[in-house]
Formats: structure tokens, sequence, C-alpha cells
């Protein structure tokens, strides 16, 4: 039985069938809820325009009500020798519902039923990576301020440079954060546009009512020009890539530090021996495995934008099977960032601080900047007061205090957590989570 949409009687060749199909039945299970909401919405307006009676939209709405119950429970399936998702929920329509179940697809193309159903769920997608990235940024946010006292090294061309403190560190980490989702917050905004209307990419003769289904499915408006609607395959995926990629560049640069600081030669932060692993030779090993797995797996989650992008090269306007493949590619480096993120969190919940690594004589060069602008405060001219300081780094005879008095915005002593923590709520704003 050939269950395909767009099969006029005729029977694909099993090789062809294998190949095309790829792995649309199983990532297409993570688009059923959205796909059967967009067959809501259609049918509402198709009763609107007079394409379909009201006891026919009733049937039909009561019938795709019950299908996607069973998609939001995970009960939904494909079955055997059906090509994807929209094919399945015409095909229980039909069997269901008879004449009425094949009525559904007037007005409408399988190319603007799954970008409809691609904005969707990268829609809810972006959703919860906003969450997942808001969550660890209150975990960086609440470490900032409980290790706000606590002084370690900073470093420049990985010299001991200037005192830094662990409230400057985590707090870097939960702003750059911010400014990632304030990527993922453009992104959010190019994917909430409704294409449904847009057919196979030029329209209909049907007089669809778009601005009626943009409203049903919570969409902020319309890709008004049909082909644009269209050409935004491709455009939608590498900008939520582009988002995620960000997210992946700061979270792989903070478990590179993690990494770094639980060396024995660091010794800034430990974890607790559960959340470490062991060597099956060294007994005394404690490896930061899960960070250095965060770390590869955000370098290789960077590529996305890339992977997308070449996927969509030299490709003219209207729809290519090679838009396909792109779920291949953006679903599970979703859930890989997701878990990432996730992870990252649990960890930072048991991260143990060092509060005494500036014991160490080793770190007294940290100050030199300190005594140059103290001296500087004293009347002294910077240029000489660098080169006295200089003299005594030279002569062994440099002696410090080790304080510091840092009082300016974003610096030790004025971390401006309130402020950065409003920065984020404004952006999440952005994402529609109420």
């Amino acid at each position: 039985m050939n269950n395909k949409l767009w099969s006029k009687g005729g029977t694909p060749h099993q090789t062809v069938e294998q190949f095309t199909v790829g792995r649309d039945r199983e990532l297409d299970l993570r688009l059923a809820k959205h796909d059967v909401r967009g067959s809501i919405a259609h049918v509402q307006m198709l009763q609107s325009i007079g394409l379909l009676s009201a006891d026919e939209t009733q049937t039909l709405l009561a019938a795709l009500n019950e299908i996607l119950i069973t998609a939001e429970n995970g009960y939904f399936t494909i079955d055997e020798g059906v090509e994807d998702i929209h094919s399945q929920v015409e095909l229980l329509l039909t069997a269901k519902l008879g004449d009425t179940g094949k009525k559904i697809h007037s007005g409408r193309s399988r190319n603007d039923q799954v970008l409809v159903d691609l904005k969707l769920f990268m829609r809810e997608e972006m959703q919860q990576l906003a969450l997942g990235a808001a969550k660890l940024f209150d975990r960086l946010q609440y470490l900032s301020e409980h290790h706000k006292a606590v002084l370690m090294p900073g470093y420049t061309h990985f010299q001991i440079a200037m005192p830094s403190s662990f409230g400057l560190w985590f707090g870097a980490y939960s702003e750059t954060l911010a400014d990632d989702l304030l990527l993922c917050a453009g992104a959010f905004k190019i994917i909430d546009r409704n294409p449904l209307g847009s057919a196979a990419g030029y329209g209909s003769s049907f007089p669809l009512n778009r601005r009626m289904t943009t409203e049903l499915l919570g969409f902020e408006s319309m890709h008004y020009n049909v082909v644009a609607a269209q050409m935004s395959r491709g455009k939608a995926e590498r900008a939520m890539a582009c988002g995620m990629a960000a997210i992946a560049s700061t979270l792989g640069k903070l478990a590179a530090d993690i990494c770094l600081f639980m060396n024995q030669n660091f010794g800034f932060i430990s974890f607790p021996d559960e959340l470490t692993t062991g060597s099956s030779i060294m007994p005394h090993k404690k490896n930061p495995d899960v960070f250095e797995l965060i770390r590869g797996k955000c370098n290789r989650l960077q590529s996305l934008p890339n992977e997308l992008a070449l996927m969509n090269t030299n490709l003219p306007h209207g729809y290519h099977r090679d838009y396909q493949l792109m779920k291949d590619c953006l679903f599970p480096a979703i859930d890989e960032l997701k878990n990432c993120l996730s992870v990252a969190e649990f960890m930072l919940q048991h991260v143990q601080v060092n509060e005494h690594i500036l014991d160490d004589a080793k770190y007294d060069y940290l100050f030199t900047v300190e005594e140059v602008n103290r001296l500087v405060l004293s009347g002294m001219a910077f240029r000489d007061a660098y080169k006295e300081v200089g003299r005594q780094v030279a002569e062994g005879r440099f002696k410090t205090d080790k304080r510091v008095n840092h009082t300016h915005e974003g610096s030790i002593g004025n971390l401006c957590t309130q402020e950065i923590r409003q920065k984020m709520l404004e952006i999440l704003k952005e994402f529609k989570l109420q």
C-alpha cells in the first residue's frame, strides 16, 4: 500500500524508497504535535473561507485533538510503510472519517506543512534552550556573589597578570550567556513567522486567510511573500544554529577553564570524588571527564552553522529535497546542547572553591599594577611609577599586601550582578515564555 501524500497510485522502487525517506520516520516523531496543531489551525481557516462545513470542521477537530493528545503523551507512532508524519496524520483521519479526512490538505502543500511543523518545533526548542541557559545563568550568578571576596589570578598570554576574583570569573560567564541569548532571540524572531498558505512556494487560488492561521498558531507575524516563506527553509535553521553555537562557545570555554583550574598545578577548584573519574593505572587520579566531554561536544556544536550553510549553498529558490537532511544535523545538536547546559549546571552545584590561592608567593607579582596605581595616586607620574615598580621586581625588592581596591562598574569590588540579571530578564522576554 502506498501511503504517500504525493502518490498518484504507483509504487517507488525499494532502493529509492529507503534512500529518500532516510531518517524521516524517526525524526518526524518529534514534529507530531506540531503537525497536528498546524492542521487544527488549517481546518479552522478552511471553514472560515467556506471549504469545510461546520459539521466537517467539528468532526475533523475532534479527531485531530485525539491525535494531539496521543502525540503530547508520547504514544504517537508512524506505521511501517508510511513515509512521514504528514502522511500518517492524514492516513489516520481518512481511515476514521473517510472523505472528510481527505479534505484537510486543501490549500496546503507538504512544503508549507513541514515548514509550519519546523517553525513550531524550533520555536519551542529555542524556548527550552533559553530556559536551560537561564538556569545555568542563575547558578553562575549565585556563585559569583557567593565567592565575590575570593581572589584568584588573572592571566594574559597565559602568564600571571593581575588580580581577578571568583566573583569576576563566574560573573563573566553569566553575562556572556546573556549575550548569547541575545543572538538566540534574534534567531527566535526569524523563526517566529508563519509560512502556512505559501503552499508549494507560489501561493494558492483558494482565498486562504493567512492572518487567521498566524494568530491561531501564535506566530508574531507571517512570511508575507510566499516565495520568501519557502526560502526561509534553511535560513531559519542556520539562524538557530548560530545562536546555539554562541552558547556552545561560552560553555566550551567555561569547561576548558574548569579542566585547567582543577589541575593540581593550579588547584583553584575541585569537585567531590563521585563527580570525577579515575584512572585504570594511577590510583590518585580525579579526572574532569564531564567537563572534557562538554568541551568536546561544544566544540563540535560550533560546526553546526557551517554544516547547515554548506547544505544550503548554491540552491536556487524553491523547495529541494536537500533540506530534509538538515533535520539529521539539527535535531541531535539541540539535544546535545540542552544536555550540556543541564549537566554543567548540575556540576556547578557542587563546585568547591579554594579560598587561599594567593597565599602562594608565586602570585605576588599579580599586584604590581596595584602598586603602580598606589604610587600614581600619591602623586607620581604613571610612567615613573611603572619604572619604579619594575626595578623593585628586577631587584627582588617588590613587596605587596595583596589587597585590591577596585570600585568601578564591573570590577572586583562592583560586579554589577543586578544589572546583568536585569539584562538577562529583558532578553528572556523576547522568547515569549509566559
